[in-house]
């Protein structure tokens, strides 16, 4: 009898399949074959419930088959299944501990079959599903829920972004993380944040804010997960990006002649080749949206507040849990948010001061925080303290290498961001160093004295100064900046596009036999003509109606005396004479200013920036005077990107991991299939001539020319008596003074 119960539970299972098939395809007139159906999933559901872990295997496989089935057609009889759904969750909700693992994952699946036929809504299935998630025992359920919850979310924004369910679940996980700032069950609230981060699905404000708090948790982990978000989050966005976005082709030809590289060589090939790239990656980086936009860091609503908060609790508190590595994390990304954000933050830089010896382990990491930190509203009597215990522990004459490399480069890096946090004497002992015989130590002491050729000339020795530095302190081109100045905001490169156009000017004029400085109102009229409506004219005329020209507060002295009269001119006069006195080269574009830029004007200022970075790249040559802009872009170098240890330890993190002769003879022939095969100019001559389709020489062809051929000419230039050598050496010699067979005439 048992037998014969079971053949017919098996012939039932069996059919399941093939009626479900049936019933997607006509459900009407299966209707009485899926009531009885549903009534034995009733029946499996009562029995389960009575004693859910006593089920057998036979019951617990017959109910896992009747829960797909249902779950598969309950599109097909919404009114009969409309608890089923209910049903499944209870069972979850309440058995999930205690369930069978095959059960309960179909039971998961069957919750997301019902939310994808729209049965059941996402936010019904993700309150199921978190609960669960955070408190199951069971690793592989966490690892289930956790795909389908972000499975769920994505495809709930494929189409359009679903606010109110990603309200809704950011609500949930910010109370996670609130609730209790203890409990590690904030990790949960982490991840799911930091994926849907980096899956570009949630870039919202709101999200920045649980990581926030997560960050701000007590326990270590959560503390280490909101951190790590806030400085690897963009650069994981970034890097599952697509990669495949159309780049603006580079001409290569056109970009070496306005390079000027005139000696064809493969190193200078490669070169410019090189240089391109990086200009194209630079050009493709600013194409793409700012990072203000989509930066969390930038997104932040408090960002004083964050940062100090960050400080006190995981810094300053001598009862944190956090290890060296950990508060080395929350140091990185209070220094960040400091810089990026010109935070002030005084306390945050004495902290440093007991770390700065060459003894502390990662002590390249806390000097990289340091130069982090700073910017130019940091006042510099904060920073020359440090900057002197900097140089005293790390840069002597005693020290190792490696260890005043890294001093030096940690000074360089904080002097880029605040130039006057250095004083004259330690400034010209440190450049010393650029003459020892340490290649690290050279380098770092170069690249200081090259930053205050730019930034401070006036506070080096003339003789360290440099050509283009003695020039333009002497032209008042150079001037050391004040603490709180901030550099104007223009067009980058428009200088290059007003030089071009005075040069075309000067070319035209040339052309038609006219003085190349004369005045060019023959010109403008010409421009007008070409450019219609695009010209903009300033006009200045008091008889333009009823607007009056008023002179500017500042031009106007008021005296208390009434005989003293304002000296509005004088002062006017005073300052026209100042502009006049200025030299031209301190004068800033005023083409903007001036006119608009057609499109051909863009079009061709991209081309000129474009030659000018990759000339500045390839470095084969230096301009007379340094660009002013460089100088005061100094201070907002690295902005966006972190300051690591690698860049303090210079040379030395190269050079640390030492490797064998086998080691860098595998490393080669791994890369040798990449290389091209070596060849010699010769060999390069010929292939390219052969490439071109050009013809060889006769003496080429000879090599080439069969054995037997040229037997007879080689038996009979031994048989030659020495008068007929003498005769054809004679002749040889006459015709190369007259310059060949045909004479050179």
């Amino acid at each position: 009898m048992v037998k014969r119960k079971l053949g017919a539970l098996e012939k039932v299972e069996a059919d399941l399949p093939n009626l479900q098939n049936k019933i997607k395809r006509d459900p009407r007139s299966y209707l009485t074959d899926f009531q009885h159906q549903y009534i034995q999933y009733e029946n499996q559901r009562q029995i389960f419930l009575q004693a859910p872990t006593s089920s057998t295997e036979s019951g617990l496989i017959s109910f896992r088959d009747l829960i797909d089935f249902v779950a598969h057609v309950s599109d097909c009889y919404k009114e009969e299944t409309k608890d089923f759904p209910k049903q499944l969750i209870e069972i979850l909700s309440l058995h999930h501990a205690s369930l069978e693992p095959e059960l309960r994952e179909k039971i998961v699946g069957s919750l997301v079959l019902v939310k994808n036929k729209d049965i059941i809504d996402s936010t019904t299935l993700l309150n199921c599903f978190f609960p669960i998630l955070t408190t199951t025992p069971s690793k592989s359920l966490r690892a289930l829920l956790f795909q389908k919850i972000l499975s769920d979310l994505r495809s709930s924004n494929s189409k359009t972004i679903n606010h109110k369910l990603n309200r809704s679940v950011q609500t949930t996980l910010h109370n996670l993380v609130t609730e209790d700032r203890s409990s590690p069950k904030a990790l949960w609230a982490i991840k799911i944040t930091r994926e849907m981060w980096k899956r570009q699905i949630w870039t919202e404000a709101k999200a920045v804010e649980i990581m926030k708090e997560a960050a701000l948790a007590d326990n270590e982990k959560c503390v280490v997960g909101g951190v790590r978000f806030f400085l690897g989050g963009d650069k994981e966005r970034e890097e599952l990006e697509d990669e495949s976005s159309d780049e603006e082709a580079i001409d290569m030809a056109k970009l070496k002649h306005q390079v000027g590289i005139n000696k064809k060589s493969r190193k200078s090939e490669k070169k410019l080749e090189k240089a391109a790239a990086t200009v194209r990656r630079k050009e493709k980086k600013k194409g793409q949206p700012h990072p203000l936009n989509f930066s969390a860091l930038h997104l932040l609503h408090d960002p004083q507040g964050f940062a100090e908060s960050m400080f006190s609790k995981h810094l300053q508190n001598t009862k944190s849990k956090l290890n060296l590595e950990q508060k080395l994390l929350v140091l990185q990304l209070v220094s960040r948010l400091i810089g990026l954000h010109k935070l002030t933050v005084i306390s945050f830089y004495s902290y440093f001061l007991k770390y700065l010896t060459p003894r502390q382990p990662s002590v390249t990491s806390f000097l990289a925080s340091l130069a982090q930190s700073t910017h130019n509203l940091v006042p510099p009597d904060i920073l020359e303290p440090l900057v002197q215990k900097i140089a005293n522990e790390f840069v002597s004459e005693a020290a190792a290498g490696e260890v005043a490399a890294a001093g030096l480069n940690a000074i360089r890096e904080i002097c880029v961001r605040q130039p006057l946090a250095m004083s004259d004497t330690l400034l010209q002992d440190l450049v010393m160093y650029r003459k020892s015989k340490d290649k690290g130590v050279m380098m770092a002491a170069k690249g200081l004295l090259g930053l205050y050729r730019q930034v401070g000339a006036e506070m080096l020795k003339k003789r360290d100064r440099g050509k283009d530095a003695t020039l333009g302190l002497r032209a008042g081109e150079q001037k050391q900046a004040r603490f709180g100045e901030e550099a104007l905001g223009e067009i980058e490169g428009l200088e290059l596009l007003e030089k071009y156009k005075a040069e075309e000017r000067q070319r035209k004029r040339l052309e038609k036999g006219l003085d190349p400085n004369g005045s060019d109102s023959g010109e403008e009229e010409e421009e007008e003509e070409d450019w219609g409506a695009w010209d903009v004219e300033a006009e200045d005329s008091d008889d333009s109606g009823g607007w009056i020209n008023v002179e500017s507060d500042q031009e106007i002295e008021i005296s208390d005396s009434e005989d003293e009269k304002p000296s509005k001119k004088v002062k006017f006069d005073e300052q026209e004479k100042k502009e006049e006195d200025k030299p031209a080269e301190m004068a800033k574009s005023n083409l903007a200013s001036t006119r608009i830029l057609t499109p051909a004007d863009l079009a061709k200022l991209q081309e000129l920036r474009t030659a000018a970075s990759v000339s500045s790249l390839m470095k084969n040559h230096k301009s007379h005077h340094t660009s002013a802009a460089t100088a005061q872009t100094n201070s907002q170098r690295h902005m966006d990107d972190p300051l690591t240890a690698e860049e303090i330890e210079g040379l030395a993190s190269l050079s640390r991991g030492k490797t064998t002769r086998a080691q860098r003879l595998a490393l080669l022939e791994e890369h040798k299939a990449d290389r091209e095969e070596h060849k010699s100019k010769a060999a390069r001559k010929k292939e390219r001539k052969e490439t071109e389709g050009k013809s060889t020489t006769n003496k080429e062809k000879a090599r080439k020319k069969n054995f037997l051929m040229t037997l007879g000419k080689a038996k009979s230039k031994g048989k030659r008596s020495l008068v007929e050598h003498r005769k054809i050496l004679k002749a040889h010699t006459e015709r190369s003074k007259k310059g060949g067979r045909r004479g050179n005439y």
